[in-house]
């Protein structure tokens, strides 16, 4: 009887091992302890708890928990306690409420001209003087002092030098070097043998206008050369109203494009400042949305949950327009980076149209829960129905940055 009541016990207590390992790491529990220790939250923004997992508030007036997620009603601080059941403590999170700033979502397609610092070097020929010292994607600033601006700068110093050595002072991912050559004697004058580039163009959506600053951020990316994938550094830049002409619809493995025209209008909507990897931002001025004329808040970060959402995007002559799409994963970052959630094209008037997510739509407002979340950014090269999304926290401390930086 008593080896009988010792194997009952050790079969029991492997049982309950067995249960209690399966509860630690199933999806609920997983879930509850991938949420932060700091949360913020909107008036008004939730953010769903997994299934099974109930939450105690310490001050209800800021947050409440029902119906599986967390509510944030009044601003202020309060603690949160996550449990399985009710029973099994989990983890515990501060959560502050406060009102986010308030945008004017955009979606319109804008056109980005820019002129870069210096010219950037696409290709160097093999018989150049400088081929041991330039490569693709170094950026010429100067020649003997005198700056380059345009191709048309650079050969005309070179062919004026006569044959004499050259200063060049270039640069190479952000870190500056001379270098001394003689310019090549040939039939058509002297030459350095390399092709440069000087400015960009393109189409793509605008994000935000911030009323109260007058910034803006557009495309959610950088605007990088073709050739080299070198980001442009901006000496000037502009912004214009653009028009859509034409569609090409994305397939499998065939990204698709929208292609517009901003010449033809030639409505000039504002400069620009910064070309960064997190997108194009500069100074604006009036600008409006017809969906949301009075603006909509900033949603934080810790409130984007997979779900229903949708996207503000012009991909024709009827102008701005609301698509539904489905948020299906979110990346919990606690710093700026890209690929902060991946969205689907779930509206069949967006597919039918442009087949999903094209090159042209980068930039356009993600809204979810009546808060401005973040924008597209890239569509899934395989599949042009998925996409990915940056934070709007993220371009937001990106335009605050460079208006400090410009401010000092």
């Amino acid at each position: 009887m008593s080896d009988f009541l010792k194997n009952k016990r050790r079969v029991t207590a492997l049982v309950l091992t067995a249960l209690l390992m399966g509860a630690v790491f199933s999806p609920p529990v997983q879930g509850a302890l991938r949420m932060p220790g700091e949360m913020i939250l909107n008036p008004g923004q939730s953010c769903p708890l997994p299934r099974g997992v109930t939450a105690s508030v310490s001050r209800d007036e800021t947050l409440t928990a029902q119906e599986g997620a967390l509510t944030a009603s009044g601003e202020g601080e309060t603690q949160v306690s996550l449990s399985l059941f009710g029973l099994f403590p989990l983890h515990d999170m501060n959560v502050k409420v406060q009102s986010g700033r308030m945008l004017i979502p955009g979606g319109q397609a804008v056109g980005v001209g820019m002129q870069m610092e210096g010219v950037m070097v696409v290709g160097v020929a093999a018989d150049s003087p400088v081929k041991n010292h330039l490569k693709a994607g170094d950026t010429l600033l100067s020649v003997n002092g005198s700056r380059i601006l345009s191709a048309e700068d650079l050969s005309r110093t070179v062919e004026e030098s006569g044959g004499n050595h050259l200063v060049l002072r270039c640069q190479r991912n952000n870190a500056p070097f001379s270098v001394t050559v003689a310019p090549q004697r040939s039939e058509n004058g002297y030459k350095l043998g390399v092709w440069v580039r000087s400015s960009t163009a393109g189409v793509g959506t605008l994000t935000y206008y911030d009323p109260q600053s007058g910034g803006y951020g557009a495309l959610g990316h950088a605007v990088s050369d073709s050739d080299t994938g070198r980001i442009f550094s901006v000496r000037t830049g502009k912004m214009w109203r653009a028009g859509i002409v034409d569609v090409k619809k994305g397939m499998r493995g065939a990204p698709g494009e929208l292609k517009g025209s901003f010449l033809k209008e030639n409505r000039l909507l504002g400069t620009i400042e910064s070309n960064t990897v997190y997108g194009v931002y500069g100074q604006a001025e009036g600008l409006t949305s017809p969906l949301y004329s009075s603006g909509i808040p900033a949603g934080s970060r810790t409130g984007v949950h997979t779900g229903k959402a949708q996207i503000l995007s012009t991909v024709d002559e009827g102008g701005v327009k609301a698509y539904d799409v489905e948020i299906v994963e979110v990346a919990r970052q606690s710093r700026p980076a890209q690929k902060s959630f991946v969205i689907r094209v779930t509206d069949e008037t967006l597919i039918e149209k442009t087949g999903g997510i094209v090159q042209g739509m980068s930039g356009s407002p993600v809204i979810q829960d009546g808060f401005l979340i973040g924008a597209v950014t890239h569509v899934f090269v395989d599949d042009p129905l998925m996409g990915y999304g940056l934070f709007i926290e993220w371009m937001l401390e990106e335009s605050d940055r460079i208006a400090a930086d410009k401010a000092a």
